[in-house]
């Protein structure tokens, strides 16, 4: 068919590496494609996308529409989890050629029997395609094309644009052409809208310098469900190294009382699908699951591949490990930083075919013994690209409703690479993006290239592992600013909790690291205490949970604001019912004041139709009926999260 088809396709989005990956959505979300389809001569083009679920027998089809230039778009609803696939199709079109070429002789007053014999033809092999009321036109068209006598009839009947309808209902399609087909996988809506919450298990006691458990955490489930949250992420709860264990503060020498790091994984009480037994047995933590789920809370497992010394597959598979040649073992770095708690697996290794299916299995251990649906992976980026495409696709092929985070702060291009393998979230640079300048760039940049297509960012003003330098010693406005702009910038977000929310900040000197940091230490929170941050933050978690237009990220729009230190931004849901605006100072020590560009095109307001925009932060209501409309803010309540609503 190639070589004989007039029509040319290319240009398609989205597809990610010509079809290589694919394209990321969530259910009842649309896809919308775009193409440039054109082919030889004058002749009428038309095009359809064809799409299914894997799943499906049959192909859907929907018909494209021409923009300008030969670009063509149409789109089509993802309605089931899994993996869909879509493909366009562009053909010459006999039957609306026919009708345009004759109409435009009939306009010149020109004589078309022949013409009209000819339309005859090409309406005959319809008459099995029609509906009745198709049929009866198309018979008269038949019969009065093919009778001289009856040429007035015939004319009239090519004028009506009923005839049209039947020729773009049933097309006669001349050589089709048809790109390949491309994939898109299909997620539940958690993987585009989270909130996400890490605490320390063992730092959950009430008492001081006693060891938590799983059963304390769930003391703490109310607390977390009430500030909106509904992830919990533990970092890893397996037993932890004793041989190279690290003290507080990173110290490479350990205190007999000293925890170690949770990522320090496997000692003599077990390695991956063992839980630290102070924390409790499986029983408990499947309470723990449960209990969670039952205040709307999904637990997130820390999947980290790498061992502890004493970790039995040092024993057990001595080839999963690099072995220098003194016979010492190669610990993980990342000069200056050394690792000596941890062994990196040595993916080279020639058992690793086994390597893999043993970490696949991991996964679903935890999947099917726990009701664990949610990972955070950590530093998936010093593993290999195709090991996490191979174990994420394998896992979801039995447990769709499985989520990953990439914990990967490195190269774009590696973080870009992982999410394409397959990755559900993203971390981001977002921790480092202060200026209005930075942080505008980076979400358009995330939100207005392919990027949106299978990247899915995940904003966290902090993690255990970054005490970002604007935090060290901030006040609670900065605090407050950084969550409002992580969570409302993007529907994906998250707080390493007590930390954040009592605004702990103390830092190595010199260092984005916390001083006394709970990775080598429990620590002691007052799980009872509240502060304005917390009621702050369930509220803007209250308005992202109740308003579509903050459970998405790419429907954004930057405002026009003239401060460098004011940064506004509106957003709206896919069906455009819903909008809402956020104006928020980026300084947390002075008042600031400004007009900002209510987006009243994209709104679709008329000429001078007002809209009253409803604080849901501070419950007020203000009545704009101008284009251009006065914010003051102060570091109080450093910004505005408005609902719009059109009078």
């Amino acid at each position: 068919m190639l070589e004989k088809s007039r029509i040319v396709i290319e240009n398609i989005t989205p597809v990610i590496n010509c079809g290589d990956y694919a394209v990321k959505r969530v259910v009842d979300e649309i896809v919308e494609i775009n193409a440039d389809i054109f082919g030889d001569g004058h002749d009428i083009i038309q095009a359809s996308v064809f799409y299914k679920h894997r799943q499906q027998k049959t192909w859907n089809e929907t018909r494209m529409h021409p923009t300008v230039n030969d670009s063509w778009k149409a789109h089509f609803m993802v309605e089931e989890q899994g993996d869909y696939e879509y493909y366009l199709q562009g053909w010459e079109d006999h039957g609306l050629n026919w009708r345009h070429g004759i109409i435009k002789k009939i306009e010149d007053g020109q004589k078309v029997q022949s013409e009209l014999l000819e339309g005859a033809e090409l309406l005959k092999p319809l008459l099995k395609k029609c509906t009745k009321s198709e049929a009866e036109l198309v018979k008269r068209a038949i019969t009065s094309f093919s009778d001289a006598q009856k040429y007035d009839e015939a004319i009239e009947i090519c004028l009506d644009e009923n005839l049209e309808r039947v020729f773009k209902e049933h097309p006669i399609k001349a050589v089709p052409y048809e790109s390949d087909k491309i994939p898109v996988y299909v997620d539940r809506l958690k993987a585009r809208f989270s909130t996400w919450y890490e605490f320390f298990p063992r730092s959950s006691s009430s008492e001081e310098n006693k060891h938590g458990t799983f059963r304390e955490c769930e003391a703490i489930l109310p607390r977390i469900s009430e500030m909106g949250f509904d992830v919990l992420y533990f970092p890893p709860v397996h037993p932890i190294g004793e041989v190279n264990r690290k003290g507080k503060n990173n110290a490479t020498n350990a205190g007999t009382d000293d925890v170690g790091s949770p990522w320090g994984i496997g000692s003599k009480l077990g390695g991956h699908r063992d839980l630290h037994p102070q924390l409790g047995n499986l029983k408990d933590f499947k309470s723990l699951v449960k209990r969670a789920k039952d205040h709307g809370i999904e637990v997130a497992m820390d999947f980290a591949l790498q061992a502890a010394p004493d970790h039995p597959y040092v024993k057990e598979h001595p080839k999963w490990f690099k072995w220098r040649p003194d016979g010492s073992i190669q610990y993980a770095e990342n000069p200056p930083k050394k690792y000596q708690d941890i062994l990196p697996i040595y993916f080279e290794s020639e058992e690793w075919k086994k390597m893999w299916e043993e970490f696949r299995d991991i996964v679903l251990y935890w999947i099917e013994e726990a009701g664990i649906n949610i990972f955070r992976v950590d530093n998936p980026h010093t593993k290999p690209f195709y090991f996490w495409g191979w174990l994420i696709s394998e896992v979801k092929k039995k447990h769709p409703d499985t989520l990953f985070l990439s914990e990967a702060f490195t190269r774009p291009k590696i973080m870009e690479q992982l999410a394409k393998q397959g990755f559900t979230q993203s971390y981001t640079y977002f921790t480092w993006r202060n200026s209005k300048h930075e942080l505008t760039d980076y979400v358009e940049q995330l939100t207005k290239t392919e990027l949106k297509q299978y990247f899915r960012p995940n904003f966290w003003p902090n993690t255990p592992d970054i005490n970002p330098f604007h935090l060290q010693g901030a006040n609670e406005s900065m605090y407050m600013i950084r969550y409002f702009l992580a969570a409302t910038l993007s529907s994906n977000t998250g707080i390493y909790g007590p930390v954040f929310e009592f605004m702990v900040s103390d830092a190595m000197p010199g260092k984005e690291e916390y001083f006394d940091s709970e990775k080598y230490q429990i620590r002691h929170w007052d799980w009872k205490a509240e502060n304005k941050l917390m009621r702050v933050i369930a509220k803007i978690n209250r308005a992202r949970k109740e308003n579509p237009s903050l459970q998405q990220t790419n429907n954004i729009q930057f405002c026009e604001i003239h401060d460098d230190g004011l940064m506004a931004y509106y957003k709206f849901d896919q069906a455009r019912e819903n909008h809402t605006l956020m104006v928020v100072s980026l300084d947390p020590h002075n008042s600031k004041q400004a007009s900002v560009k209510v987006p009243r095109h994209e709104l679709g307001l008329d000429f001078g139709q007002s809209i009253t925009v409803e604080d849901l932060i501070t419950g007020n209501s203000y009545n704009w009926e101008q284009e251009w409309c006065f914010v003051e803010l102060h570091p109080g309540m450093p910004f505005h999260l408005f609902k719009i609503h059109k009078n």
